[in-house]
């Protein structure tokens, strides 16, 4: 049992037999006579949803472990996505309203961090920024203004927008929480 003054965010507790993670922590302070609360932002693991709850900073959360092993991302299908443990060859699923967003971003054989409760597989602690190339965009405009950006279509089917530098072939960093562009990844030239 943890206080929920003592709630942080990747937290993983559970609320009347349904199992949330933390997404985020707002502490509010009491004033005259309203009492001070503790506002948690939740994910409900197993189905993806969100929502909020608050409690008082003297309330007991009953804060849950989850086991994390490291596997490597094999396929989807129509439910779900599949995953191997590369040491025991042990494979698992994940339902894909557990991923969310997330499935756009896998591609075979990915190091991914499987969070698993009891042995069943309840989440995936997914990279917030990963690498992928730009297979089609727009030629860029010269002489342009720098904040301008196009549109451009990535290995993995996700059209985002990207600055006009950016040309065909080129590998670029995406955020995978807000499916925006971070920059473009240099080659190292030996």
């Amino acid at each position: 049992m943890v206080l929920a003054s003592d709630a942080k965010a990747g937290m993983v507790i559970q609320i009347e037999e349904k199992i949330f993670k933390v997404l985020e922590v707002n502490r509010h302070a009491g004033s005259g006579q309203m009492q001070g609360f503790i506002g948690l932002k939740l994910k409900d693991i197993r189905f993806g949803h969100l929502t909020e709850k608050r409690f008082k900073h003297g309330d007991k959360l009953n804060e849950i472990e989850l086991t994390k092993r490291q596997m490597d991302y094999l396929y989807a299908d129509a439910d779900s996505s599949y995953f191997m443990d590369s040491v025991t060859f042990e494979q698992v699923s994940v339902p894909l309203a557990t991923l969310g967003t997330q499935q756009q971003y896998l591609t075979e054989g990915m190091k991914v961090t499987i969070e698993m409760l009891g042995g069943e597989p309840v989440s995936l602690d997914f990279p917030k920024v990963v690498e992928l190339e730009v297979i089609a965009t727009g030629p860029g405009i010269r002489g342009g203004q720098d904040n301008t950006l196009k549109p451009a279509t990535l290995s993995n089917g996700l059209e985002i927008l990207v600055p006009q530098f950016i040309e065909t072939g080129e590998r670029v960093r995406v955020d995978t929480e807000k499916n925006k562009y971070i920059d473009r990844v240099l080659s190292k030239k030996i």
